[in-house]
C-alpha cells in the first residue's frame, strides 16, 4: 500500500472534496494507497503559530520559514521508519508528466509540501527535498491544487484501481503519443459513422489504425512529443502523408 503525506496549512482543501469521491475514494477503500494531512503550522516552536517571515535582503511577500516543515518531514520520518521521496509543489520545479507520474507510483511512500506565501526557504529545496514539482507555466495561490493533480494522477496507476490495468498502459503520454480516438454504440450517430477497421473484427488492423491515428493526432496536435521517438519506416512514411495539413 502506499502512503501519501499531504503538508498544508490548509488541509480542508482535500477533506471531503477529492479524496471522498469517485476512483480515490475507491481507491482508498480498496486498500491501495492511504493517505494523512498534516498541517504544518503544528509543529511551529513559537506562541504565534508563525510559520512565515519577511526575506532577508527585503522584497515584496513573506517566505515560508524551514523549521516547521522540517520538524513535520522529520516526525513523519520517524513514525513511518520509512525514507519516502519529498516532494515541494512549485512553480519552479520539474514540469510534471506522465512519465513522471509513472515513476513515483512505484514508491512506498510520498511527502508532498504544498507552499503558500511568495516562497519557501532556500534550505527546504537544498536540504529536505527529493523533487521539486511544477503542474504547469502559471502560478497558484498556494500548492494544494497541483498536489491533487500530481496524487490522482499516480494513483490511477496503482494496481488494480482501474479494474483493467491496460487501460493505463493505453492512456495518452504513456506510449509517448496522444491516444487515438474512441467510438461506442451506435455505429451510426446522426449519419456520423464508426470507422469501417474497428467493425470489421481484424484485430491487426485495428491495432495499426489505432496506432497510426495516436500518430497522426500527435503530429497535428503536439509534434514535439515525436522528437525522442523511435519510429518505423512506416511510421514515418504515415507523417509524410499530413506534412500538408
Amino acid at each position: 500500500m502506499m502512503r501519501i503525506d499531504i503538508l498544508s496549512l490548509f488541509p480542508e482543501m482535500f477533506d471531503g472534496g477529492v479524496f471522498q469521491t469517485s476512483m480515490l475514494k475507491k481507491a482508498s477503500e480498496a486498500g491501495a494507497f492511504q493517505y494523512n494531512y498534516i498541517n504544518f503550522r503544528d509543529y511551529t516552536d513559537n506562541k504565534h503559530n508563525k510559520v512565515d517571515d519577511y526575506p532577508y535582503g527585503g522584497g515584496a511577500g513573506m517566505v515560508l520559514k524551514p523549521q516547521p516543515i522540517f520538524d513535520a518531514v522529520e516526525a513523519i520520518e520517524q513514525e513511518s521508519k520509512k525514507n519516502p521521496r519529498v516532494i515541494l509543489m512549485c512553480p519552479q520545479g520539474e514540469r510534471y508528466t506522465q512519465k513522471k507520474a509513472e515513476e513515483l507510483a512505484k514508491e512506498d511512500q510520498l511527502i508532498i509540501i504544498c507552499g503558500h506565501y511568495e516562497g519557501y526557504d532556500e534550505r527546504i529545496r537544498t536540504e529536505l527535498v527529493t523533487d521539486e514539482i511544477s503542474i504547469g507555466d502559471y502560478v497558484l495561490t498556494g500548492g494544494e491544487l497541483g498536489a491533487m493533480v500530481v496524487i490522482d494522477s499516480l494513483v490511477r496507476l496503482l494496481p488494480g484501481v482501474l479494474g483493467n490495468d491496460d487501460s493505463a498502459v493505453q492512456d495518452s503520454f504513456s506510449t509517448g503519443l496522444l491516444e487515438h480516438p474512441h467510438y461506442t454504440r451506435p455505429a451510426n450517430f446522426r449519419g456520423l459513422k464508426v470507422p469501417e477497421v474497428l467493425l470489421s473484427g481484424n484485430h491487426a488492423h485495428i491495432e495499426e489504425w489505432r496506432r497510426k491515428e495516436a500518430l497522426k493526432r500527435t503530429y497535428l496536435r503536439r509534434k514535439d512529443l515525436l522528437e525522442h521517438l523511435e519510429l518505423t519506416e512506416k511510421e514515418k512514411k504515415w507523417l509524410t502523408e499530413w506534412e500538408t495539413f
